[in-house]
């Protein structure tokens, strides 16, 4: 049997910050992660033959929890960013495609462009109706925002009246493309949430794609750190169960039958995994019971190897009214050692977790035609990236599901980017559910 001060149960960002903050302060601590390498939902990993990631992941300029630990543990943002002043709409039915300016800092000239043009996709009067929808959105999440939870994202935009084009090419594109839902499915507190941090440090806002494979470029070096403050990770423990003794959490039993044990246990699972570790104990505890109401959401990605690039640069790209809610080229980015590569977010997941590979292969190149790509022509190999239950519903009426941090058994903490905190199910929500929980503890000294 092993002993530590803490317990972390899981290697996403949540735990590895949680670790970091941790054994910095001198505490020792353990990491566990079920799986065989690290890094939870920001991953990568070779698969059969083939380096892919557990999604299509971006870094928002307006991040700022996140960059202080990577600074922490010795990486400059900057050097591990390539970063886009400009996103693409492709249009079904079309070879066209629509540039807009994402960066008012970086990349003025963009997105003036971008706001006073392409005319021919959104017309003056569509641009207005989009002024009345996030002005009232963010002003309402400011004064109201769990008034804001009780519609969905398509509700909010018919009472202020969006017109049809500026919501296909505009609203969906935001929120489908991001979080793969469609706007009758997502929550508009969700959607203007996620936003109003870029408006009100709107100097920082533009996109940047990682350099690298998510694992080598951010796990990886905050792991390094944890080790070299002498704390452990292990991969491929996965967790069975809590050790409860006189309604005080003790430690965890592994999957094999080991023992480890706490003064405190952190687990940063994603919900789904959260939910099976603490269903034993306290299914029906009152603390947890919103927390095992609150919906998991899932996430399909396919990740495709070509001869050449399939698009000119790499560029996040949203394909609304298709399958393919967001894309880029990654083949000059984050991987470098292939001549061509796309990594596809797929909307909506359900259809997508229940069709073999093949099928959804065949869906996308579909889909991809409709927007002026092919997607079949010297394709090498692909592979097609589930999670089931990664992230917390995103869908109205459930945010005020999410738990809190500090739980009534003493012993245990939650933490992760479904617990209440500012963000929502973003990397910068994960970082700060590991700042909290690490300071949950120390604050007991």
């Amino acid at each position: 049997m092993e002993k530590f001060d803490v317990i972390i149960v899981g290697s996403g960002l949540a735990g590895l910050t949680t670790a970091l903050e941790l054994s910095e302060s001198g505490k020792s601590v353990i990491v566990l992660e079920k799986n065989e390498v690290i890094g939870g939902r920001t991953s990568s990993w070779d698969e059969n033959g083939m380096v892919v990631e557990s999604g299509l992941h971006r870094h928002i300029g307006y991040y700022e929890a996140l960059p202080k630990i990577l600074k922490k543990v010795g990486v400059e943002v900057d050097e591990i960013i390539q970063w886009e002043e400009q996103i693409d709409i492709r249009i079904k039915g079309s070879k066209e495609k629509k540039s807009f300016g994402i960066s008012p800092i970086y990349g003025p000239i963009e997105t003036i462009k971008g706001a006073i043009g392409n005319n021919d996709l959104l017309s003056l009067e569509d641009k207005l109706s989009l002024i009345s929808f996030f002005t009232n959105g963010f002003l309402q999440y400011i004064k109201h925002p769990d008034k804001l939870d009780q519609f969905s994202v398509r509700e909010f935009a018919e009472k202020y009246h969006v017109s049809e084009d500026a919501l296909n090419f505009v609203v969906i594109p935001l929120s489908s493309g991001i979080f793969f839902l469609p706007p009758e499915r997502y929550s508009a507190k969700a959607f203007f949430g996620l936003f109003l941090p870029g408006v009100k440090r709107f100097y920082k806002l533009r996109i940047g794609a990682y350099l690298g494979g998510m694992t080598e470029i951010l796990a990886n070096p905050i792991a390094h750190q944890i080790v070299k403050n002498k704390g452990v990770i292990k991969t491929g423990s996965g967790v069975k169960n809590l050790i409860m003794d006189q309604g005080i959490i003790t430690g965890v039993q592994l999957d094999g039958g080991n023992e480890v044990r706490a003064e405190h246990t952190v687990i940063t699972a994603n919900l789904g995994g959260a939910k099976k570790i603490l269903a034993n104990h306290f299914s029906t505890h009152p603390f947890f019971e919103n927390l095992f109401r609150l919906p998991t959401m899932p996430a399909v990605t396919i990740q495709m190897e070509f001869e050449k690039p399939v698009l000119p640069v790499d560029r996040t790209t949203f394909g609304p009214l298709t399958s393919l809610a967001s894309f880029a080229e990654q083949s000059r980015s984050t991987f470098k050692h292939v001549p061509g590569r796309i990594s596809i977010i797929l909307t909506p997941p359900e259809k997508f977790l229940k069709m073999n590979h093949e099928d959804i292969l065949k869906n996308v190149q579909k889909d991809g035609k409709e927007l002026g790509l092919d997607l079949e022509a010297g394709l090498i190999q692909y592979r097609v990236v589930s999670h089931p239950e990664d992230f917390h519903s995103l869908e109205p009426n459930y945010d005020h599901l999410r738990p809190e941090q500090q739980t009534p058994i003493k012993g245990l903490i939650l933490a992760g980017d479904y617990t209440r905190q500012p963000f929502f199910a973003t990397m910068e929500g994960a970082v700060i559910s590991g700042l909290n929980a690490a300071q949950l503890i120390l604050g007991e000294q």
